[in-house]
Formats: structure tokens, sequence, C-alpha cells
């Protein structure tokens, strides 16, 4: 109809985000961070989403610097085409997974060190992990002792119902398992005070009845804190099953 001005459409803005939107991009970041690296695809698949809806959320998070494209090499068979972006949680989506009071926490244990020493720091992580071993423990009480794969992947389900994002994912060709946490409520504090990580290492040592080798940590600059867990099956126990590649410590972040 002549003389009415075209109408142009809007662009979306995210700052009008509805609570669902934002809650599902929350769900996104937990589940990248639990799982990652991992595609678009596969997130879609998991939160019964549209490949437009997922795209939409990863790109508000890529934009917010909350998620990033794993820039490491690709584990399992080669495929023709274009590789599929692999996402991991960036150092701000951790800080959006967490309410922290990292500053103060980290003032606490300096000036622990500053008047009691070194011992006093490494004394209080052990009496801050014993707390929780003892509540680890208890939801391994009924899980063979002898079959660590089987107790790895307890642990890895007792640490994500305690907020710590963590699998148990195995690692092809070997009698190993690595035992993944994508979050860690300590991450900040861990990287001047590592004693923290070590005294965790022990606990899922003391877990497990077997030598672990912490390969990466938050703290240090990896995705996730790997650790990895040497295993011995069980007749009738299979090894855990998962659609994800194993995570390999990056260069320079051994714990």
């Amino acid at each position: 109809m002549s003389g009415m001005l075209p109408v142009t459409p809007l662009a979306p803005d995210v700052t009008a985000d509805s609570s669902h939107d934002a809650g599902t991009r929350q769900r996104v970041l937990q589940i990248v961070a639990g799982q990652g690296p991992i595609s678009a695809a596969d997130l879609a698949t998991r939160l019964d989403l549209t490949p437009a809806a997922i795209r939409r959320h990863l790109g508000v998070l890529e934009s917010t610097d909350q998620i990033a494209v794993h820039d490491g090499a690709e584990v399992g068979p080669v495929r023709r085409g274009r590789p599929a972006r692999r996402y991991v949680v960036t150092t701000n989506g951790q800080s959006a997974l967490s309410h922290r009071y990292a500053e103060i926490a980290a003032q606490a244990l300096r000036y622990l060190a500053d008047t009691a020493g070194a011992d006093a720091v490494a004394g209080f992580a052990e009496q801050r992990v014993a707390e929780l071993e003892q509540r680890l423990a208890a939801r391994l009480r009924d899980v063979a002792e002898d079959d660590v794969a089987a107790r790895t992947e307890a642990l890895a389900r007792a640490l994500s119902e305690d907020g710590y994002a963590a699998s148990a994912r195995p690692v092809p060709g070997t009698h190993a398992v690595q035992l993944c946490q994508g979050h860690c409520p300590v991450q900040d504090v861990a990287h001047e005070f590592p004693q923290l990580c070590d005294a965790e290492a022990r606990a899922f040592s003391r877990l497990l009845g077997v030598h672990v080798q912490r390969l990466a940590t938050l703290a240090r600059g990896g995705h996730v804190c790997t650790t990895n867990i040497p295993v011995t099956l069980t007749r009738g126990h299979r090894t855990p099953t998962t659609t994800n590649p194993p995570v390999l410590a990056p260069e320079g972040t051994i714990a």
C-alpha cells in the first residue's frame, strides 16, 4: 500500500532474555563444564533443543566469553568434512557457575601462612578435604573395594551431586580412567595455594585404594581438573562408556 514505510525487523536483544532462556543457558553452561569438549549437536540432543536454538544459546555464551571452542586435536577416527566445533568453559564461565568468596579466603590463607607457616596451610587443606572425603566415602560404601572402575564411576556421580560437574572417562587402549571435574568451588584460591588440590588428590587415592595422578587442574589453566586412575577390572564389569573423548592435559598444566 503506497505511503506506508517499510517495517525493519528488530535484532534480537539478549538483555531482554526471558527467565526461561537464562535458565536454559545456565544448563548449557553446566553441561559444557561437566562434559566438555562437547559439540553443539550433542548439546542439542541432551537438552532436546533445535539446532537453531542451541546455536543461539552458544552464541550468547561465546560472545560473553563464558565458553570457547576447544583447540585440542580430535580423538577418534578421522571423518570427512569440516570437524565439529567442541566447546569448553572459560574462566569467566567458571565464575558464572558459582558464588565465591575467593579473595577473602585467599587473604585468610595468606595470614595463616604468614603467622603459622606453610605446614598450617597444608593442615587446613587436609582438614577441609577430610569433610568432603567423609561424605564421598559414605556414597561409595556399597561399591566393591576391589572394583576401582565402578568406584570411580560412583565417585564421579557423588562429586557431581556436590557441584563438581564430574565424569569418569575411559582412556582407550589402557586400563585407566580419567576422573574429570568441570567445576571447582575454590579454583581461584587453589591457584595461589595448590595444597588444596594436592589434598583432594590424596583423598581420591584413599577412596579408590590406588595411586592416582593429577594431569591438569582448573587452578593451573586446564579447562577441567583431570585425574588419571589405573583400574583393574573385576569379572563381569565393563569400563564406563562415554560419547566424549578423554581429556588430555594441556602442556604446562601438570599438577
